[in-house]
Formats: C-alpha cells, structure tokens, sequence
C-alpha cells in the first residue's frame, strides 16, 4: 500500500514539473510533506533552536523540514538539554604569524584535483546520503574504508588513530582519524579539520536522490585529500591533529554536536577546530573567493584564517556570513572551543543547486576545491607544529 501511495505521489510530482514555476514549488512542497508523512507518520518532535538568544522550541518534522528548504539553519538540541559543563575550556593562546612555509611547500605538491574528483563522483553515486538511510550508512562505510586503506598503506600508520563514533538513534557514523603528536604533553589539546559526510534531498528527504556533490561531498574530499597528503608525506605533528567527518549534520548538527559534547565532557582542550563544507562551486556575483564567515566563530582564530588564506590562497578573502548553526563549527563554539569556518564564497553566492538531485559534479570547480585544501593543509602544518 505504502508504494502504491508514493508511486501516486511521485507522478502528481512528475506532472507539476510541466506547470509554472511558482505552481511547481508548492506542488513540490506539498508531495514533499505527504511523502514524509507516509514514511514516517510519528511525525516526531524535536526540540529545536534557531538563534543563542531565543530559547528552543518543540517542532514537528513537517516544520523542520520546512527550514531546510529556506535554508534556515538550526540546531536540534533534543538529546543536548542537561549538560552543564562545571569549568570554561580554557582558550590557548594562537601564534600570531605563518611560520612553516617550508613544511607547507613539501606537503601541498601532493595535493591532486584528479584525486579529489574521482573521490568525489564515487562519493556522489550513492543514492542518497540521508543520515538515516541504507545508502547514507553505505556512503559512511565506503568513506571509511577510504581512509582505513591510506592508512594500512601508509609509512606512519602507528602513529594515527581511525575510529567510528557512532550515534544511538541513526545507522550513519561520523569518523574520526588522529595523528598522535610527538609531544606527549600536547595529547589533550588537538586540533581538528571537520566536514559533514551526509547529504539530504530537502523535499524527500527519506525517498529521494541526493547526490550532494557541492553540501558536503566537496569538503568531505577536501579534508580527504589533505589527509591523503600527509599520511604519503610523513607527518609527524608536534600537536595531535584530528580529521572528522560527520554524520547528521543537516538534521540540525546532530553528529557533530554528539562529539563536541562527548570531547567537552571528557575535558579535552581543543585548540582550534575549522569546518569544510562547501568548497566546490564559484558563484557568478563576486570575483572567486574565500568566504570567511565573521558570525558565530571565534573571532581570534577567524583572523588566523584570514592570515592563512593570504599566505596559501591565490584568491581573495570575501568576509560573509550564514546565521546560526550552518555549519558544524557551530557545535563546537557551542562547547565553549574556538572554531572557524570558510565556504566556498560569499553566502549570497553559494551553490542553488543544493538539497536537491541537482547537487552533482558538474557544478563543481576542482580548482577552486584546491584553494580550500591548500587553506586545510596550511592551518594543519602552522597548528600541527605549534606549541604554543
């Protein structure tokens, strides 16, 4: 019965395809809702917050799912009402100046546009990456097999950790891979590049395909690709670096607030964390460029990133911003560490292709996917051998 009713639901959609365009979104919006509502009639609550200053608020999936579509950002904080951390994490002082040019130089040769792209068309071949789907599970499987391979190949595999962080209500796991650093007196005081590996079609989420090529299969193989840098050139931080992927973040930062909480509550002193999602596609408003979001980050470490950008990037720094919870940098800010993010442009410019089966590679600049990897690789060296 249940497929009879989507494959009905499906042609009403086939056919508004042929109506004007207005008439064809609220077709879309309202198959959309139906269909969710047939697969998952519990229609759940959740609680969810839209700002730091307005208190959250119990919503429906239908409600969610309506954000989404707008591009509203939020953080369900459902499962992360009761913690209350008893001390500050204190906030380390950053270096003030690139100092490891020469480091950066024998690592950012071995970063490859065709590696990225042959990463990333795989990565997109899974139907969906629907955190809770089979496919979405699949999708983090492959990926960590990815890494587990570079890893078993690598002359430094004793000295990095991989691990799966899996979630208690959804299949799909974040992963997260740790360079030990040399100096054993720096173990709780890691670095971290993060990107989300899910991805979600905004108007059928459970049924439909999502390729997510640019929203997040662009900074998944940006951090991917400066992993794969420095496990074939020897890296020995004097720091531990850690590289995450999560998973759940367009259901409001699930996974990514899972492992913030679970670092925070274990009193791990994060130094600095940056998040890569998004680095994949050049907008038509402005000249090509780094977006640096300016809202919702730590401030200090923002201005680092700028310094970075300068002295790896060849494009400019165009300062935008994306409001509250867009990204898993936000997670962390959350738990009181310093965290940054850089898209792809300025907010007004990125990709319209996302949330949707229209988010594939052929909207996606590798070029410009590079200058995102040269960015990672240059803030993992100059924090990797900081000590501060």
């Amino acid at each position: 019965m249940i497929k009879l009713q989507l494959v009905i639901l499906f042609s009403v959609a086939t056919a508004a395809l042929a109506a004007p365009e207005w008439w064809q979104q609220w077709a879309m919006d309202k198959v959309g809702d139906i269909a969710h509502t047939i697969v998952a009639p519990e229609n759940e609550l959740r609680l969810v917050q839209t700002a730091e200053d307005k208190a959250p608020v119990w919503m429906t999936e239908k409600q969610r799912l309506d954000m989404l579509r707008k591009k509203i950002g939020y953080m369900d904080v459902t499962n992360h009402q009761d913690f209350r951390p008893l001390h500050p994490i204190p906030k380390k002082r950053l270096p003030k100046e690139a100092v490891h040019q020469d480091k950066f130089t024998r690592y950012v040769y071995k970063l490859s546009t065709t590696n990225m792209k042959v990463a990333l068309t795989t990565f997109t071949t899974f139907k969906t990456r629907y955190y809770k789907s089979d496919s979405g599970l699949e999708a983090a499987q492959w990926l960590h097999k990815q890494i587990s391979d570079l890893i078993e190949n690598s002359t430094v595999s004793s000295d990095i950790n991989l691990r799966k962080f899996t979630h208690k209500e959804w299949k799909q796991f974040s992963i997260i891979a740790r360079f030990e650093g040399k100096d054993k007196s720096l173990y709780n005081s890691p670095i971290i590049i993060g990107a989300h590996l899910d991805s979600v079609n905004a108007w059928y989420p459970a049924l439909a395909r999502s390729p997510g090529a640019d929203d997040n299969g662009s900074g998944t193989m940006t951090t991917l690709e400066v992993f794969r840098s420095l496990i074939n050139t020897g890296f020995h931080p004097i720091r531990p670096v850690e590289f995450h992927w999560y998973s759940a973040e367009e259901a409001g930062l699930l996974g990514s607030q899972d492992v913030a909480e679970d670092y925070r509550r274990k009193g791990v002193e994060v130094l600095a964390m940056i998040q890569n999602d998004m680095t994949g596609y050049v907008g038509f408003r402005f000249k090509e460029s780094f977006g640096i979001v300016t809202d919702n980050v730590d401030r200090e470490l923002t201005e680092l990133v700028k310094m970075y950008v300068r002295e790896y990037g060849d494009i400019a720094v165009r300062e935008t911003q994306c409001g509250y919870s867009c990204s898993d940098h936000a997670s962390w800010v959350k738990y009181g560490y310093r965290a940054a993010f850089a898209i792809e442009g300025d907010f007004s410019d990125i990709n319209p292709f996302i949330h949707g089966d229209d988010d594939s590679v052929t909207h996606i600049n590798f070029d410009h996917m590079r200058q995102f990897a040269k960015l990672t690789l240059g803030f993992t060296i100059e924090l990797g051998y900081y000590r501060g």
